[in-house]
């Protein structure tokens, strides 16, 4: 806050005790504005950090009129400025964050400025999650295994962290072997109202994940965004953001005793992605909501992004202070946080009608219409009934390749190959299960389904039932008070005999961390081009992410996994055939091991206890004795390695000056890849395994590495070698001019088939700019930085798409990459764009947001796109390069 203005909300400032003065809050219902009390709860978060950062410089008396006339401006595109509470990292995220703020240290300081001020002023967690693989499966020590080579993996990436915790001030490091990190926040860090600086008020945040929404299930309003946005919060920017509307979404009816939550949130994806919230938040009301502990409402708040949302909001409620008093928060907080939200009319009675708030729209769900499902095979939006999975997958076998097709030959439908497995003869088809995990932030912190795959594990050993040994079956719990509960309520056991031991505690299959399949498995799928099936408790099942060689990939509940696995194929129809036969020769079938929900819940209320909690989080920052005994570096700037393969100084500031340089136009440039619907940040900047033959591979083996060695795309985000050849180097990638899947193109200047980054390289070397065309929801997925700094390095300058997913848009802005966007109606196809045009896009001279500029072809063809840069914060940021030069001038000149 700016120490010259005070603040004019000073008035509503008051103690929420009168007998502690030093304890204060805005009390936004001293505001004396009817309007207040029908903002959505969402809403009034934003509004209390606009009241309170008030400044009339970041934060103005303007934007607290705005969000306050919420209903009115909710569809004008107003721009808001919203300060987080704090911000949260995980590693893949985290560590090019941390290397971005070490290289603007050394910036700030060739322009003379003071390298400290590149520093934290506000809370920032980051935990190390995603580096773990499932190496080692099937045995009771693989989770000490898979550890102890993801530690020897990372070393350098954990020294660097581990130095950045050292050198910067307000950033904590969760230590690997933790948890997932949004399970760690939601059972944690999450302090649902903060009390600080004398002061009381609600806790938010932004994250280096798009699952930081799972956050909203407890009422602590956060969203993803870009590492470089996340840095900007970081040190002390607000985040500008168009006020959004909100989609109220009404939950009635009881759910079947056979559903689970996982089921309910397949279900709202698939209806909200209809329902169209791509940059609405949507808060979840009505009698229902009651119902559903916060385990099951942070699930359906995780999964926010693959329905397209910012945020899927539960505001507080009794539900939720129980929640935390179950996992372990003290007394005097529960009170606090009750009491002040109570003050600021933020605590919640989903039974009370008279709460309801206004919404732009209201759509809604009858829990009792949930039926058992999963979704896929290649997006997490595509849901199908548990009792349609075998014709869905049959059907999908013959489409024509896309979404739902995999255009195999009717001829081959029924194709089997044997193979040889531990001296034993198996066979395997098209559907048939190869990977089984349960995984994931989504299901893996919560109790009832993680027990009830428990208990469906027990009645299957009990009916004698078991999981082929080809199967890669794993089982990565998001925090360790998952082991502990597991164990204690006497079902680990039951588990481990089916296959699924502890791997780690992480991400793992879900984010692509699978692990290597049986090489006789791998050489059958080869042998028959089968399409094999993953089948995990995940989030995300876009082509390539899980594993190169499953096609399919399901989204399921952890029992249906099981389930999955037992079976070993998805062509099943679980109703009207057994899931197997026993040693006894007797069918059995999947409802006769199904547990119910009142089962499920009777095992949760016994076993998961606060002392389980309090165990495993006291010691938390401090258990892992390879991360205690790791020595960093301690000086305040960091010492680069050039033989690193690893951590390596970006090039985003060389040669930058203190003088804005006007934008440039593009003109004659060519188009890198021609592309269609729904590329995802994991076809741009792949998470998974380095390919033997790809262009990162080439690199690394020059670096005296062998393939061994190459770890995963996601390890080396801290090394822009490795990530720029790692962009479009997804083998599921499909490039039009290709006509086929390959992370190759048409160096148009010569007609050459190249690789991505080679063919890029070319037109740099030839002073040619590259562009790319695109249809919808391009950049859908992960909020990866990568993904908007690869292409930059690769020389693109600008993106044409038919529509962006909001987090990708943001984070290309943030690159000085301009996202254009062709007008309503018009598509490549529509224009007869074929890609093999040149493209020049003149800039004017004035910018506005939202702006209609010409693109202008060699054929001598015109026609408008929009530019996407929606606020004038984000104009600011292109004009200077981009947002990590905009923050380096400024704390260059101060």
């Amino acid at each position: 806050m700016s120490a010259t203005v005070k603040n004019p909300f000073q008035h509503i400032v008051e103690p929420l005790d009168p007998n502690n003065p030093d304890q204060k809050f805005y009390n936004l219902s001293k505001l004396g504005d009817p309007r207040y009390d029908r903002l959505p709860f969402s809403i009034r978060v934003l509004l209390e950090s606009a009241v309170r950062n008030c400044d009339e410089f970041l934060v103005k008396s303007a934007d607290v009129e705005s969000i306050l006339n919420w209903k009115q401006t909710q569809t004008q595109a107003v721009e808001v400025p919203f300060r987080p509470a704090r911000v949260i990292l995980q590693d893949f995220t985290g560590v090019p964050v941390v290397v971005d703020l070490a290289a603007m240290r050394d910036a700030v300081m060739k322009l003379g400025g003071d390298p400290e001020k590149v520093n934290p002023v506000c809370p920032a967690d980051l935990v190390i999650d995603h580096s773990i693989q499932v190496d080692f499966n099937r045995k009771s020590d693989s989770v000490h295994k898979n550890q102890d080579l993801e530690f020897d993996r990372n070393k350098e990436r954990f020294q660097f962290l581990k130095w950045g915790s050292k050198a910067f001030r307000n950033m904590r490091i969760i230590p690997p072997g933790s948890g997932i990190v949004h399970q760690v926040n939601l059972e944690y860090l999450a302090r649902v109202v903060f009390n600080q600086d004398g002061f009381f008020y609600p806790d938010s945040l932004v994250g280096t994940d798009s699952h930081t929404t799972m956050i909203d299930g407890l009422g602590v309003l956060g969203w993803g965004v870009g590492g470089i946005e996340a840095e900007a919060v970081m040190l002390g920017q607000p985040i500008s953001m168009v006020l959004p509307e909100v989609v109220g979404y009404k939950l009635s009816g009881t759910p079947h005793k056979f559903i689970t939550s996982t089921d309910i949130v397949l279900t709202v994806t698939k209806h909200l992605r209809e329902v169209g919230v791509v940059g609405k938040f949507v808060e979840f009301f009505g009698p229902s909501v009651a119902q559903l502990s916060i385990a099951d409402r942070a699930t359906i708040a995780n999964m926010c992004p693959e329905y397209g949302a910012t945020a899927a909001f539960f505001p507080v409620d009794d539900v939720s202070i129980q929640y935390l008093q179950q996992t372990g928060r003290d007394a005097e907080k529960q009170a606090y946080i009750t009491k002040y939200l109570k003050a600021v009319a933020m605590f919640r009675d989903y039974n009370n009608v008279s709460q309801d708030p206004d919404f732009t729209q209201v759509v809604g769900l009858d829990l009792t219409t949930v039926v058992p499902c999963c979704s896929g095979p290649k997006r997490p939006q595509d849901r199908i009934a548990v009792s349609d999975m075998k014709t869905d997958f049959e059907a999908c076998l013959a489409a024509k390749q896309g979404f739902k097709g995999f255009q195999m030959a009717p001829e081959r439908h029924n194709a089997a190959v044997p193979f040889q497995f531990n001296g034993i003869e198996y066979s395997l088809s098209h559907g048939s299960v190869v990977i089984a995990a349960i995984t994931s932030c989504t299901n893996t912190s919560n109790p009832s389904v993680m027990l009830g795959a428990g208990l469906l594990a027990k009645k299957a050993i009990e009916c004698g039932l078991s999981v082929k040994p080809y199967i890669k079956t794993s089982l990565s719990p998001g925090s360790g008070v998952v082991t502990s509960y597991l164990k204690e309520s006497g079902v680990m056991d039951y588990l481990s005999q089916l296959g699924f031991e502890v791997v780690g505690y992480g991400c793992m299959t879900c984010i692509g961390n699978s692990g290597p399949l049986p090489e006789p498995v791998v050489e059958a799928v080869t042998q028959g081009d089968l399409v094999a099936a993953g089948i995990l408790s995940g989030n995300r099942n876009f082509e390539g992410r899980v594993h190169p060689n499953t096609r399919a990939n399901y989204l399921a509940s952890p029992p249906l996994v099981i389930a999955y696995a037992i079976a070993g194929t998805v062509r099943i129809d679980f109703e009207t055939e057994p899931i197997a036969v026993n040693s006894e020769g007797k069918e059995i079938f999947l409802r006769d091991i199904w547990p119910t929900r009142d089962e499920i819940q009777a095992v949760e209320r016994t076993f998961v206890i606060p002392s389980m909690f309090k165990e495993v989080y006291e010691k938390i920052e401090k258990v892992n004795e390879r991360w205690n005994a790791l020595v960093a570096p301690t000086d305040k700037l960091y010492a680069w390695d050039p033989k690193s393969t690893y951590i390596k100084s970006p090039p985003f500031f060389d040669g930058l000056t203190m003088e804005l340089q006007p934008p440039k136009s593009i003109h004659d440039a060519c188009v890198l890849l021609n592309l269609g619907d729904s590329v995802t940040t994991d076809h741009i900047s792949p998470a998974g395994n380095i390919a033997r033959n790809s262009s990162a591979a080439r690199y690394l083996t020059s670096r005296g590495l062998s393939p061994r060695d190459y770890n995963s795309y996601g390890s080396r985000r801290g090394n822009d070698a490795v990530m720029a050849r790692g962009t479009f180097a997804n083998i599921r990638l499909f490039n039009k001019f290709m006509n086929k899947q390959a992370p190759q193109t048409i160096h148009l200047l010569t007609g050459e088939t190249l690789d991505v980054f080679e063919a890029a390289e070319r037109y740099q070397q030839s002073g040619v700019p590259l562009l790319i065309l695109a249809g919808k929801e391009y950049g859908s997925g992960s909020s990866r930085d990568w993904a908007a700094k690869g292409p930059f390095l690769l020389g693109i300058k600008a993106v044409v798409a038919e529509s962006y997913e909001r987090i990708h848009r943001s984070n290309l802005v943030g690159m000085g990459v301009i996202p254009l966007e062709y007008l309503a109606g018009d598509t490549a196809d529509s224009l007869g764009l074929t890609g093999r045009e040149r493209y020049t896009i003149i800039m004017p001279e004035q910018l506005t947001p939202r702006m209609v500029v010409d693109v202008k072809l060699d054929t001598g063809k015109t026609f408008p796109v929009r530019m996407r840069f929606d606020t004038d914060v984000e104009l600011a940021y292109f004009l200077h390069g981009g947002i990590l030069n905009y923050m380096v001038r400024k704390m260059a000149e101060n």
